[in-house]
């Protein structure tokens, strides 16, 4: 079975989630371009019970099977590999098909007494037929990551976004003249079938593995029993966490209008500024976090390996690295999004509203980056539990400043309780994470310099915006121009500054 290095297969994960996250936007843009605000922010209401699905029935179960099929494949142990990845699918599809016979049958009391608006209970309802297919994807998606296979799974992301593009182009026109509810219905049947023709591909690449590899020997495999015993001692901890995260979510999402409210807004516009927020805002914010994501999930196997082996050289070089990356990735988009807030929403938006809240969002960026890592890192180590503390703590802390702040503040307290919740569960992860690997914290890699870094392109770049790009170049290009000149800089004044050397690099891609 192949093996990538660290950094290939984030390179991999990373330029399918580009590829990915671009499709998405332009999505997103046809969509919000369709419904408006109202409408995508009614559609962000059904995401979190959408997410709660996928959560209970997939998330934990993935993460063991990467983690699990990586360390057995470490002891060459291929029998063991197959038993675990079987019994991780009937899991995992038992558990979707609950899920989505609960969303079926009870959709529309979902939508009129937990979501508060009955508009939600048609897409509730479609949604509801992608649980299964998700969750027998998201499984074989974290059977390949465990060998650490990433060009697959890459390429069924990509292949699921186009397919759910596809669809919506070729029902809009039946389905948008009939309102808000039938719109956001379009969406969820995009989704749907998104997740049929993804399972679909996964499924054949799998299959091909698999007549490729030939008949395992079975003389050492493990017993039933057994393995659902390794699977369920990561994916409990992992499902709970997260499933916690999604309710506490899914809390926040349906407080949040009616504090809003609260504040001195009608709901009509409660539900356009969270659409704003969540559907416009949000997904600019998270379109860098490609690059930490894609590194998150290459840490679980990697570190899980090493760990298996014991080889704590290994587990404290690419913690240390995958930080420091982490580092420049999330100061630099911090920068991006303070200068140029305003012209990324006029540009993609067409609203200068977002621009206020994607500036206000943009402190969050390290922060919330950093998580991302850290959270592989723990996951790798088997700390599954004390993430799922500090995640608890930080979601506790978000719903009181709603509950409390919001109404003094309006949508500038939900992004105070977002940005302080953060830096809770983000300083908690840090924590624990050095104490576990014996890393050191390195205050002058993966703080001071890329700060003064981001400082010095942001000093280079405004002057030259102002008085050498707009006056000579229309507004689009002038805004794309001046931030690929601000990464440029940004990246040679890292590199100068000496956070990333060529030892380094060489280090990631032999993955010792």
């Amino acid at each position: 079975m192949s093996k990538r290095s660290l950094i290939g297969g984030a390179i991999i994960l990373t330029i399918a989630g580009f590829i990915t996250r671009l499709l998405g936007f332009v999505y997103r843009i046809y969509m919000s371009h369709l419904i408006g605000a109202e409408g995508m922010g009614l559609f962000q209401l059904i995401f979190p019970i959408y997410m709660l699905g996928y959560t209970l029935s997939s998330s934990g179960v993935s993460v063991a099977v990467s983690k699990l099929i990586a360390e057995e494949n470490a002891k060459k142990h291929p029998s063991n590999v197959r038993k675990i990845l079987h019994l991780s699918l009937l899991l995992s599809v038992g558990i979707a098909w609950i899920l989505m016979m609960i969303l079926l049958l009870r959709a529309e009391w979902i939508g009129t007494y937990i979501l508060k608006d009955p508009r939600t209970g048609l897409s509730l309802g479609i949604l509801g037929l992608s649980i299964p297919f998700m969750a027998a994807s998201s499984t074989l998606k974290g059977y390949f990551y465990g060998l650490q296979e990433m060009d697959k799974p890459a390429a069924a992301q990509v292949f699921e976004q186009l397919i759910r593009m596809l669809t919506i182009y070729l029902i809009a026109d039946f389905f948008i003249p009939k309102g808000i509810v039938y719109a956001c219905a379009m969406a969820a049947i995009g989704m749907t079938v998104g997740e049929m023709i993804s399972f679909g591909y996964i499924y054949i690449c799998y299959k091909k593995h698999q007549y490729s590899q030939g008949v395992y020997k079975k003389s050492s495999c493990i017993t039933t029993k057994k393995g659902l015993q390794m699977i369920f001692g990561i994916a409990v901890p992992i499902t709970i966490n997260r499933g916690f995260s999604s309710i506490l979510h899914s809390v926040e999402t349906i407080m949040l209008p009616s504090r809003l409210q609260l504040f001195g807004l009608s709901y009509v516009e409660a539900i356009r500024l969270y659409g704003q927020l969540s559907g416009m805002a949000m997904p600019l914010i998270f379109f860098p976090a490609i690059l930490t994501t894609s590194l998150s999930m290459t840490l679980i196997p990697t570190i899980s390996e090493a760990h298996a082996v014991k080889n704590t050289h290994r587990i404290q070089y690419a913690t240390s690295k995958s930080l420091q990356i982490t580092a420049i990735i999330g100061m630099g988009t911090a920068c991006l999004f303070i200068l140029f807030s305003h012209p990324l929403a006029e540009m993609i938006y067409h609203q200068e509203e977002v621009g206020t809240i994607l500036y206000s969002l943009s402190w969050l960026c390290p922060f919330l980056y950093f998580q991302h890592t850290l959270s592989g890192i723990l996951n790798g180590l088997g700390e599954q539990m004390s993430s799922f503390r500090h995640t608890i703590s930080g979601s506790l802390l978000c719903i009181l400043m709603i509950y409390f702040v919001v109404p003094l503040l309006g949508l500038q307290g939900f992004i105070w309780a977002l940005l302080l919740s953060t830096i809770l569960v983000t300083g908690l992860h840090f924590r624990k994470v050095l104490k576990k690997t014996k890393v050191s914290f390195d205050l002058t890699h993966w703080i001071l310099k890329p700060i003064l870094s981001c400082i010095g392109a942001a000093f280079i770049i405004s002057p030259l915006k102002k008085h050498f790009i707009i006056p000579y170049f229309s507004f689009a290009f002038s805004t794309v121009l001046s931030i690929l000149l601000l990464g440029i800089v940004y990246l040679l004044l890292i590199g100068a500054l000496g956070c990333f050397s060529r030892d380094d690099l060489k280090m990631l891609r032999k993955n010792k």
